[in-house]
C-alpha cells in the first residue's frame, strides 16, 4: 500500500506529498492534536492553549485545515463575534496516527537529539 504512491503519473500532483505539505507544517499537527483532545473549541482559548504561535500564523493553519476538511468553523451571530473550531470527521481520522507520530517522536527525542549532537562533533 505504501508503494502505491510511487505509481501516480508524474503529470498528477502526488496525494502523500499533498497531504504532507499540508499537515507537515510547524503548527497543523499541534491544532489537530489539541482540538481532538479538547473538542469544540474558540480560537482564543485555542491560541492560550497553543502558547507560542502567533494569531496570524494560527488563524492561516486554521484555515488551511478548514479548506482540507480537517476542521469546521462555526460563527455565531453575536456581540462580540463568538467563533468555534472543530475536528471534522475526516480529522478525527487523521488523530491516531498524529498521536502515534508525537508519541513516538517523545519516546525517541532523546536518542535522535544524541545523534544530531554527535553528527555536529564529528563535522
Amino acid at each position: 500500500m505504501l508503494e502505491d504512491y510511487k505509481k501516480f503519473d508524474k503529470n498528477i500532483p502526488c496525494p502523500v506529498r499533498s497531504v504532507m505539505d499540508r499537515i507537515g507544517d510547524k503548527w497543523a499537527v499541534l491544532v489537530i492534536t489539541t482540538l481532538g483532545e479538547k473538542g469544540t473549541t474558540r480560537f482564543n482559548q485555542l491560541h492560550e492553549m497553543i502558547g507560542d504561535i502567533s494569531q496570524k500564523m494560527l488563524t492561516v493553519t486554521l484555515k488551511k485545515l478548514e479548506e482540507d476538511g480537517l476542521v469546521s468553523r462555526k460563527m455565531y451571530q453575536e456581540i462580540p463575534p463568538r467563533v468555534e473550531y472543530k475536528l471534522t470527521a475526516t480529522g478525527d481520522s487523521l488523530l491516531p496516527h498524529l498521536i502515534g507520530l508525537s508519541e513516538w517522536a517523545l519516546a525517541n527525542m532523546s536518542v535522535i537529539q544524541k545523534s544530531r549532537e554527535e553528527y555536529v562533533i564529528a563535522k
